[in-house]
C-alpha cells in the first residue's frame, strides 16, 4: 500500500482542494455541480474547522490526491462531505483511512451518529459506505437540522460508539 499523510487541511489549500473535488466530479463522473453549488470549499476554515469539524488531506509526496471533510451539526452528529479519491489512488486504501481518520475523530469528539449525502452515480461509493456499516436512509428519516446539498440523492447513516 502506497504511503499516505492524512493531515487537517486549511484554507491556505483551498486551490488544490478545488481542483480535486471539482474534477472528480465533472469530469469523471459527469455531476452537474460547480464551485458556485459549494461555497463551502470557498472558507474551509469558517465552513469545517470553527463548528468543531474537521477537513482533512491525503497526500502522496507533496500532492493532494484525497479529502474527507466533517461538519458538525450538534445533537452528537456530524456530517461527511468532500470524500474524493483521486483516480490512480482508489483502490490503495487510501479511501479507508481516510474514513477511519474521520471516525476516530468523531468518537474523540463524541458523535455518535454520522450522516452524509451522495450522489446515484458514485456506485462504488455507495458500496464503500456499506461495507463500512452506513445504512441506506430516505432523507425523510434524516433529521431536520441535517445540512442536505441539493445535488444529492442518496442518503446514508451510521451509528458509531
Amino acid at each position: 500500500m502506497p504511503d499516505y499523510i492524512i493531515r487537517p487541511i486549511y484554507n491556505d489549500q483551498q486551490d488544490e482542494i478545488v481542483d480535486l473535488i471539482i474534477h472528480i466530479q465533472q469530469q469523471e463522473f459527469n455531476i452537474p455541480v460547480t464551485l458556485n453549488d459549494q461555497p463551502d470549499l470557498l472558507d474551509i476554515e469558517k465552513n469545517y474547522h470553527a463548528g468543531g469539524g474537521n477537513f482533512w488531506g491525503a497526500f502522496k509526496g507533496d500532492e493532494l490526491v484525497g479529502t474527507i471533510a466533517l461538519i458538525d451539526i450538534g445533537h452528537h452528529a456530524g456530517t461527511i462531505r468532500k470524500m474524493f479519491v483521486k483516480d490512480g489512488h482508489r483502490g490503495t486504501g487510501l479511501a479507508q483511512q481516510l474514513l477511519d481518520t474521520l471516525l476516530h475523530y468523531s468518537r474523540e469528539k463524541q458523535i455518535t451518529d454520522l450522516y452524509l449525502g451522495t450522489s446515484a452515480v458514485l456506485k462504488a461509493a455507495h458500496r464503500f459506505y456499506e461495507r463500512n456499516g452506513f445504512v441506506l436512509t430516505d432523507i425523510n428519516e434524516f433529521p431536520t437540522y441535517f445540512p442536505r446539498m441539493p445535488v444529492d440523492t442518496m442518503f446514508y447513516w451510521l451509528e458509531i460508539g
